[in-house]
């Protein structure tokens, strides 16, 4: 008798084909060799023309930089890089990894955090935007290391401490014959990254990952995802979170891609048309942004009779409509978009189908910067639009202690995995046990393989009477309503009385209420009841012990990370 072949077992005899590289210095070598005069990162000179810079004078530009840091003594050193997405920033984060080991620093933090960062790291050198160093400089009182080493990236400071003059005394030192930088052997399997996590819950930690831990990721994600040498990526989200960092700069650079960085969310759609990329590393709030003017657009120029009210008109249109409306929103997008590649939450599912009508691929995973990122992805080969995809290649996860609907916490085993917490070893072993990675994630696996993300373990609401309620459930319910622009679900107590009741922060869409009442701009009164119909109405989608029984409207935004989740933490948890 024929044994099922589930889908998880089906994908691991369709991987790509990958060439093996176990560190940055030989991925880097290697595509310089083999990719030489092909475009590695289209950037803006300072009269704005966009100029092409090849993979011959990337790899020379890391050596000279690489090799200066090496004279001034930085070799086996700390070296930390902030700024916002840059080709000098990609410069220096390769450079300072194989010279050293590279502390990448979330530009948005505040002051006393990147200090406290780079304390702890003890980091000897910082490359970075003038305006993220020059608040360093001033509480420079508060870094151990009074004699941390600056270097800007900007030209206007002065000439010995900024990127250009410093990778022209490092091109000297190698015509010369320093070719120290040539001859570094990487041990693929120490510490050369060192991540800090801002992860939704607060205590941010310091990850610890070798090249061979994201090497073998982005060869994992290259098996799932072809990657062709034409493909421009559009690099939006912040490169010091290793989500695009593997995925949207080292998978590029190992392919033989070209990569255009974003100049600030609201240059998004210019700098679209002006790049023309191909594929889209991006968060689902990003994503769900792009669906909302795709469809507000197709019912503003739609003839009247195909018009839908606050709905994606598409799937109703005739088919000589529908090839109109299609080359008409990649136009908008570039003109040559295949692929969104989309993580660090759960996307809806109508979305990612609303875009495949219009011929755009969105594969949606699930990572963690412990696991370099990637755990689980939809493939060229499999995709499931509710789900976190399957395993990666080389890759295994489970779940943990599964409860009666098969829900637990993801456990994930794999080279990928990290090396363990910075100077912490009591948090490493709490997560570390028996090879395998304890992700504090909720999920579930069906009999192909799919992953499904519930929640966190740590965000879980446990009712009186040892009923488990995943805020995100909810907040999905809620979130799916055209009037709501983002959710948190919480679980709160009152006085004298030891029940716990699901309460709802809700932050309305005023601009989609203010359609709803024909153009009128509501009053306070209003968005209560309206708010007040929509959560009646999610609660008879639910069983009674997961109804919400309160609700606060907020005025402001959730405070998020950089990448997008909203943080279950401080203020974001205050009730009314």
């Amino acid at each position: 008798m024929n044994r099922y072949t589930t889908i998880a077992e089906q994908l691991k005899k369709k991987y790509h084909k990958t060439e093996e590289v176990n560190n940055f210095k030989q991925m880097l070598y290697r595509s310089a060799d083999i990719y030489r005069s092909r475009t590695a990162f289209k950037v803006k000179d300072s009269n704005n023309n966009i100029i092409s810079i090849t993979y011959e004078d990337f790899k020379k530009d890391i050596i000279y930089l690489g090799t200066s840091l090496i004279n001034k003594g930085f070799a086996n050193k700390k070296i930390a890089v902030i700024g916002k997405n840059s080709y000098n920033w990609c410069v220096s984060y390769l450079a300072a990894s194989i010279v050293g080991i590279v502390v990448p620093i979330d530009k948005e933090l505040h002051t006393d955090d990147v200090i406290n960062f780079m304390n702890v790291s003890e980091s000897n050198c910082i490359l970075g935007d003038q305006k993220n160093l020059a608040s360093i400089i001033q509480s420079k009182d508060k870094l151990d290391n009074k004699d941390t080493y600056f270097i800007s990236f900007s030209n206007e400071t002065k000439n010995n401490s900024n990127i250009s003059f410093i990778k022209q005394e490092g091109k000297k030192l190698y015509e010369n014959g320093l070719t120290d930088f040539d001859n570094i052997e990487i041990n693929p399997d120490e510490l050369r990254i060192l991540l800090f996590t801002s992860g939704t819950t607060g205590n941010a930690k310091g990850v610890c990952l070798s090249q061979r831990n994201i090497c073998s990721n982005l060869l994992s994600t290259y098996g799932i995802v072809k990657v062709k040498r034409s493909d421009l990526f559009f690099s939006v989200l912040p490169l010091h979170h290793t989500y695009e960092c593997t995925l949207g700069f080292l998978l590029p650079i190992y392919s033989g891609a070209s990569i255009a960085h974003c100049e600030g969310l609201r240059y998004i759609t210019q700098n679209m048309s002006e790049y023309h990329p191909s594929v889209i590393l991006c968060v689902p709030l990003l994503l769900e942004k792009l669906h909302k003017n795709i469809v507000k657009n197709m019912n503003k120029s739609l003839p009247d009779k195909f018009k839908k009210e606050n709905e994606n008109p598409f799937s109703a249109l005739p088919f000589y409509l529908k090839k109109i409306v299609k080359n008409k929103v990649k136009n908008t997008l570039g003109g040559r978009l295949r692929v969104f590649i989309v993580g660090a939450a759960a996307t809806n599912p109508n979305i990612i189908s609303d875009f495949r009508d219009l011929k755009l691929n969105s594969l949606q995973g699930y990572g963690l910067t412990e696991c370099s990122p990637l755990v689980s992805g939809n493939t060229d080969f499999f995709q499931k639009d509710d789900s976190a995809g399957l395993p990666i290649p080389n890759v295994e996860y489970k779940i943990e202690n599964p409860d009666s609907e098969g829900v637990g916490e993801i456990i994930v085993k794999g080279p990928n995995v990290m090396l363990g917490y910075y100077k912490n070893d009591e948090d490493t072993k709490k997560v570390l046990k028996d090879g395998w990675f304890h992700t504090g994630d909720l999920g579930k696996v069906d009999e192909n393989g799919y992953l499904y993300i519930t929640g966190r373990c740590k965000s879980v609401i446990v009712t009186k009477n040892g009923k488990n309620i995943y805020p995100e459930e909810v907040e999905y319910y809620l979130n799916d309503n055209p009037l709501i622009s983002e959710s948190l679900v919480l679980g709160i107590h009152k006085e004298n009385d030891d029940e716990t009741y699901i309460n709802a922060q809700i932050y309305p869409n005023i601009e989609a209420i203010t359609d709803y009442l024909k153009g009128s701009v509501p009053t306070k009164e209003e968005i209560k009841k309206i708010i007040s119909d929509v959560v009646s109405s999610v609660n008879k989608k639910l069983p009674n012990y997961k109804h919400i029984k309160g609700f606060d409207i907020r005025d402001n935004e959730f405070e998020k990370t950089t990448t997008q989740k909203i943080k279950r933490y401080g203020n974001n948890t205050k009730t009314k």
